[in-house]
């Protein structure tokens, strides 16, 4: 039904720090809360704008903003901490979770709202009943993923262990109802009802109709319409891949674990390195990790290198048996609900709608690309030549002459060492803020915590507010390191934006004097005078702090200035996607299209007009050498378009895995992901047999969307150069974005979106041909 319900089936959210790493926990959920955000029953007083600010507060509140998180001494006065005897508010002051047996109450009070609002779907008749429909079922999505959501966040996050087992009790409370939920008609069945009649639809909004579009869709892949019997076998197939998919993520390894050398094999590496893996005179190196990449990139026998390739390259038997069978698996999931393949299910509510328009966009990309990608393999293939090797380029070749190529740059150049001292966190998360002011009119204030409210105390909130519509969202930002912490960054939309209509307080337990509304912020528009719960949002990033943190703030490397822009892209996509219902707001859209707004972000975190807004020098001010930048930006990108082949290379094994192929009875992960090297790869490659789909993990949480970011990345580069590279702080191109793309969330046909944001009549309709235009214009959007 949801989305939610049937992601261990259909891959449905991606990030992409995400693609880049090897291990990612994205957190693309759903709610809501505010300092001085009002409980649902309450309204900002007549004529009340919290934007309204003279200039010198505004000032101040900039000041601010960079001193809670580089000064420890003003971080003190905002520190719960400093609060002992405040009353205790609940977690994102949700009134139920002051303590861990909240998350029991909370949960059930949500599941007797539910269960309420259930009976009222079903037995919608009347066509009053039925226009409301899709908002009484976007209503109940919002009910269920206010608990989920949390309780999900909760479990990755918090560091009380009464706490992480309280939410994880109440995630599964409702996760049991919805799956219930999953295995009865009556919410399918009164959907249909809806749709099938003409009044109906003529009464919905734009919104409605994408949200029933969407619902409908999903009852439909989670095999509700089938018959027992062949409903039974897809929950046994959905179960088993549930099963087999932990395993195969967890489970890579190569075939042959450890390689042994002589140490004068191995001529190059880091001596210290070879000694500490010498053993009885042999050199014992581990096939995995970062002993054997450090390997492939210095040893100089070339023997040797090709050795080391072939075994890391090789999966074990094991492995390549669960990734096979998951993929058969897959195939016959897809077939159950009426499609040829897995993929065909995967992507009919993306952008791409089908395997083949992915195809042609992969194709037509590396079609773009490979002119670049063959010109830095030259450059390799002449440096190896030059040291008087005359064979040919190889695959085991390319890591140790990128390195000498880098190594050979890198010494002709100015040390970039020193960059970071540009990027104070604090001077970055001001950036940001004067950035977005400049761009949407929107901008972050720091405010207080009450004790409880945060799962930390170094966790800094800020208000987002907007100049015309004041209080419009929430910022909880959990950036510094600590122990036990998730290392990987995060971006969690705790709780969407979502309209409240005065008709809701019908589900009001009557036991109680106020209407049930969790705590949590809301505001009215004031405008329109509608009631919106405000998207309530958590940053998570582990920035390590300066050892001498007490005088000298936290600063980043470029590497972490650009991560922080990419998360703070889906924040601004939460903050602005503010639709009146759930199911499509913010980031809660296609996922070949969620990564847009963060990719985007970075091509902002390099520009120097935006650079200018902010990056300076933590101790005496003088503004960042942007010249400096730009030589480690140019070092860094030495070898992208190669790297951007091997991705290409795998999005297309990615589809050709889930194509009807894997349920043929000569189908071979294998052979299958020979026949891809073969025909693209700008390498030869070896005549020996690997198996290096075991490694690609990816194949679980992106099963045939592993294109998604290549994507999004074209589309973003496209947008940087047709919006913002003229003039990247106009406030004229931020609203150009804003209102062509943000607000909508997951409202509007994306290739709308995308095609009125660069006036592109070519790609407006979508399909296979506005694939091949995307995939035409290179990951950097500067080809037509």
């Amino acid at each position: 039904m949801f989305r939610l319900l049937t992601r261990e089936a259909w891959p449905k959210s991606i990030c992409t720090q995400c693609l880049r790493r090897i291990q990612v926990r994205r957190g693309l959920a759903t709610a809501a809360v505010g300092a001085n955000a009002q409980p649902i029953a309450a309204k900002y007083p007549a004529g009340f704008h919290p934007s309204t600010h003279t200039t010198g507060a505004i000032a101040q509140d900039d000041k601010t903003l960079r001193d809670i998180f580089d000064s420890p001494q003003i971080w003190a006065q905002y520190s719960p901490k400093t609060k002992p005897h405040a009353t205790r508010a609940g977690l994102f002051k949700n009134k139920h979770l002051t303590s861990p047996t909240g998350f029991s109450i909370y949960a059930q009070k949500t599941l007797a709202k539910a269960q309420r609002l259930v009976s009222k779907i079903i037995s919608a008749d009347t066509p009053d009943q039925l226009r409301r429909i899709v908002r009484d079922l976007d209503r109940l999505s919002d009910l269920l993923c206010r608990v989920i959501d949390m309780a999900d966040f909760v479990r990755a996050t918090h560091p009380n262990p009464e706490i992480l087992q309280a939410a994880n009790d109440a995630y599964g409370i409702m996760y049991e109802y919805m799956n219930v939920l999953n295995t009865t008609d009556g919410l399918y069945l009164a959907l249909k009802r809806a749709m099938q009649n003409k009044d109906v639809i003529a009464s919905w909004s734009a919104e409605e109709h994408a949200v029933a579009l969407i619902l409908y869709r999903d009852f439909e892949k989670s095999g509700i319409m089938l018959d027992e019997g062949t409903k039974r076998r897809f929950v046994d197939i959905s179960n088993e891949i549930a099963q087999i998919g932990p395993l195969f993520v967890n489970g890579a390894a190569p075939r042959k674990p450890y390689l042994t050398f002589q140490s004068s094999q191995l001529m190059g590496m880091d001596p210290m390195v070879v000694r500490q893996l010498t053993r009885g005179g042999k050199v014992t190196l581990p096939t995995v990790g970062m002993a054997v990449n450090h390997a492939l990139r210095t040893v100089e026998d070339e023997e040797v290198r090709k050795e080391l390739y072939l075994a890391c390259h090789t999966s074990s038997d094991e492995q390549i048996l669960l990734l096979d069978r998951l993929l058969i698996l897959r195939g016959e999931l897809g077939k159950l609900v009426g499609h040829d393949s897995y993929a065909s299910v995967a992507l009919i509510d993306k952008m791409a709608r089908s395997p083949q328009s992915v195809t042609t966009f992969l194709t037509s990309l590396a079609s773009a690309n490979r002119p670049l990608a063959q010109a830095e393999l030259d450059t390799l293939s002449a440096i190896k030549h030059s040291q008087g090797n005359p064979n040919p380029l190889q695959l085991w070749d390319r890591d140790f002459y990128a390195s000498k190529l880098l190594h050979s740059v890198r010494s002709k150049r100015k040390s970039s060492d020193i960059l970071s001292e540009f990027f104070s966190l604090g001077t970055v998360m001001q950036g940001l803020s004067r950035l977005f002011q400049r761009l949407y009119g929107v901008r972050f204030v720091p405010r207080e915590t009450l004790p409880g409210e945060t799962w930390n105390d170094d966790v800094r909130r800020l208000d987002v507010i907007c100049e015309n519509e004041g209080h419009i969202a929430v910022v909880y930002c959990d950036l510094f390191e600590r122990e036990g912490k998730n290392p990987n960054p995060a971006h969690f939309t705790v709780r969407c934006s979502r309209r409240i209509d005065p008709d809701e307080l019908d589900l009001s337990d009557p036991s109680e004097l106020e209407p049930e509304d969790d705590g949590m912020a809301s505001v009215r528009n004031p405008h329109t005078g509608e009631l919106y719960q405000l998207p309530t949002i958590a940053l998570i990033c582990n920035f390590a702090r300066s050892p001498s943190y007490k005088i000298q703030p936290t600063l980043l490397t470029f590497r972490e200035v650009t991560t922080l822009f990419h998360e703070m892209g889906h924040a601004v996509h939460s903050m602005l996607g503010r639709t009146a219902l759930h199911n499509v707001a913010g980031t809660r859209c296609p996922t070949d299209f969620a990564e847009l707004p963060s990719v985007l972000m970075e091509h902002f975190a390099k520009s120097p007009p935006v650079l200018q807004l902010f990056a300076r020098h933590y101790e005496s001010d003088t503004p960042l050498p942007i010249s400096l930048l730009m030589q480690k930006l140019s070092t860094d990108s030495l070898l992208d378009a190669t790297e951007t082949h091997s991705q290409i290379i795998l999005a297309l094994l990615d589809q050709s895995l889930h194509s009807p192929h894997s349920l043929s009875s000569s189908f071979s992960s294998s052979s299958t992901f020979r026949n891809i090297e073969h025909k693209f790869d700008l390498l030869p490659p070896p005549l020996e047999e690997t198996s290096w789909q075991g490694f690609f993990t990816h194949l679980f949480g992106y099963g045939a969307t592993y294109y998604s970011y290549l994507f999004d990345r074209a589309i973003a580069g496209r947008v940087w150069e047709v919006v913002f590279r003229e003039d990247p702080v106009s406030r004229e191109a931020g609203g150009r974005w804003r209102e062509e793309v943000l607000k909508w969330g997951g409202g509007r046909d994306p290739w709308k979106m995308i095609g009125g944001v660069l006036r592109d009549e070519r790609v407006v309709g979508g399909g296979e041909e506005a694939m091949g235009v995307v995939g035409g214009w290179g990951v950097e959007g500067k080809k037509t």
